[in-house]
């Protein structure tokens, strides 16, 4: 468990973080959002003690960052924006120095080489030098060399940062994975990417804290209504007949995707859930229902509400 306790650290005349408090839990996949400049980077590089705050203290289970950095460190695989590769080197010559800074024993790393290299998928390019590689294949040594002395934890900054979308996807997957047996904290300007891997997300403005918890749960915080949307396929537009209902605060009409076929998005309080009434009235004017379903409030819209 990571304890982020009332951190906060200045630059200057400059507030990077601004009483920061948080707790990772145990198994976690944890996405940390904000716009540039909002003090992702000066975060991670505190819980990674990279640099130190003004203010505050990290603890992992009982070690603190002021006393215990170097334990820290041994406990912690880091991959920074900018992958700290050699490019001048091979893959498996750039993990063997990796793992033999990490202490690694002689007699175990070949093992743990190998281990990683299946893990990121690099066996095919174990022998080629680094600056020989891809984006893709030279972000996937970056993973490896953070997880060569299989940590608990694992923190990426920006880890699909100048990937192409393949190459995004595969590292998402990677990401899934190491996720079942790691606690994983990373930063992302990338909603989808949060949405699609994270168990929890919190977006952060300015230094600050402005939401956190599932992103399922963020969306349905901040709403201020609920939407249903209903496509039906009938003789007559039955929009009066959903207006018509307690509590729709308003009912906007789609174009057809069909002839034939009417789509509405019916706007009700927070509170309420009316898809039963809206049921009757589709019976009672003949209407058969081709989807109705209750919209969420994307990420991307919760991102724009909190941080504009």
């Amino acid at each position: 468990m990571i304890s982020i306790r009332n951190v906060s650290k200045n630059y200057g005349q400059i507030n990077a973080l601004k009483n920061f408090s948080a707790v990772i839990n145990k198994g976690e996949i944890t996405g940390i959002l904000g716009p540039n400049g909002a003090g992702k980077t000066t975060l991670l590089k505190i819980i990674t003690c990279y640099m130190y705050p003004t203010e505050g203290n990290v603890i992992f289970d009982e070690y603190d960052i002021w006393s215990n950095s170097l334990k820290i460190r041994e406990m912690i695989g880091y991959l920074p924006e900018n992958a700290p590769l050699y490019s001048d080197l091979t893959v498996v010559d750039y993990l063997k120095f990796v793992a033999d800074i990490r202490n690694i024993p002689k007699t175990a790393v070949m093992d743990r080489i190998r281990a990683v290299s299946d893990l990121c998928d690099i066996r095919s390019v174990a022998y080629k030098r680094i600056d020989a590689l891809s984006k893709g294949y030279r972000q996937r040594v970056g993973l490896a060399q953070a997880l060569i002395h299989d940590p608990e934890i694992l923190i990426l900054d920006e880890p699909t940062s100048g990937l192409d979308p393949n190459q995004i996807l595969e590292i998402r997957d990677l990401i899934m994975r190491l996720g079942k047996e790691k606690t994983i904290l990373f930063s992302s300007h990338i909603l989808q990417e949060v949405q699609a891997v994270c168990d929890r997300a919190i977006i952060i403005n300015r230094g600050e804290i402005v939401a956190d918890g599932s992103p399922d749960s963020m969306s349905d915080s901040i709403a201020n209504h609920r939407e249903i949307i209903l496509t039906v396929r009938s003789s007559a537009d039955i929009g009066a007949g959903l207006r018509s209902v307690y509590s729709v605060k308003d009912v906007k009409t789609a174009a057809a995707a069909v002839p034939g076929e009417f789509s509405y998005s019916i706007f009700t309080d927070k509170d309420s859930d009316v898809r039963d009434r809206v049921f009757d009235i589709c019976v009672e004017n003949g209407a058969k229902i081709i989807e109705m379903r209750l919209e969420k409030d994307s990420l991307e819209k919760v991102f724009r509400e909190l941080t504009f």
